[in-house]
């Protein structure tokens, strides 16, 4: 599997304390129906077509080496998935961004130096670097290096997990985490099976083991309705110990950017969005 980086974003303030980088890894061991960034699920490198922003002006149809693109008699742009090889020379000549490749490799060295460039406000406002995806934990020796780069450099580092994470690897991760944002989707067994193809014995297991550990977690919990906004989801108590997911003061609303991020992917949809 390659090591593949779909994003890096600057100024975030919704993945831990502070002013934080926020650095997105492609790939999960989990496909959650309402998850908002689908183009995460494939470890491998993606095209993503937003026909709707098409102008048909048959700029990828000249570059792509596989045909992949094809512009109707009536201007409607057609894309075969099939014959696509992520190879990117169709999105670099793209006036309107209709196109864009998912998924580039990147070095340690590559990512810090974009993740240097606001030291300055992580310091101010007691921020730092989030490590996403996906889940990020599936690219252990890169996570793990990038962990201790900004261990070195004095950044505040922290995790943002489903849980899915093999013990071995969780006992190398917590020593350079300052915070666990442990994403607990759902915690019926079987409801969790059929909405995010995932068990969740391994998942208590790691919080269990983030507990004895002494871990700083943040339990965060998407409310996604006719899934999981229920009370027993909410007042379940984890494990064997004091663990328990917090009442949402102020939850805030779920949004439907992911439907349009999923017609650009190859991934469906299969959840209605709230009225």
């Amino acid at each position: 599997m390659r090591d593949l980086i779909f994003d890096i974003q600057r100024f975030c303030v919704y993945d831990g304390p502070g002013i934080r980088t926020t650095v997105f890894f492609k790939g999960c061991n989990m496909h959650c129906a309402w998850c908002h960034n689908p183009e995460s699920f494939s470890t491998d490198a993606e095209l993503l077509f937003r026909h709707e922003k098409c102008t048909p002006c048959g700029a990828c149809t000249a570059v792509c080496p596989n045909g992949a693109h094809e512009i109707k008699a009536d201007g409607t742009h057609v894309f075969d998935r099939a014959k696509c090889a992520a190879c990117g020379k169709c999105a670099e000549v793209c006036p309107n961004d209709v196109l864009e490749l998912s998924g580039r490799e990147m070095t340690v060295e590559a990512v810090m130096k974009q993740i240097d460039k606001d030291a300055k406000y992580y310091r101010s406002s007691k921020g730092g670097v989030t490590f996403s995806g996906g889940e990020a934990s599936l690219h252990f020796e890169l996570l793990k290096k990038l962990l201790t780069a900004c261990r070195e450099k004095g950044y505040h580092t922290a995790l943002e997990t489903n849980g899915l994470i093999s013990a071995a690897h969780l006992k190398e991760l917590i020593p350079l985490t300052d915070l666990f944002l442990f994403d607990f989707k759902h915690s019926d067994p079987d409801a969790l099976k059929k909405w995010a193809g995932a068990p969740l014995a391994p998942i208590l297991e790691s919080l269990a083991a983030l507990e004895d550990a002494h871990a700083h977690v943040w339990l965060r919990c998407p409310v996604i309705p006719g899934v999981n906004d229920t009370d027993a989801h909410f007042v379940r108590r984890f494990v064997r110990s004091s663990i328990n997911i917090p009442v949402l003061k102020r939850p805030r609303s779920w949004h439907t950017m992911t439907s349009a991020k999923r017609n650009g992917t190859r991934w469906g949809y299969r959840i209605r969005s709230p009225r």
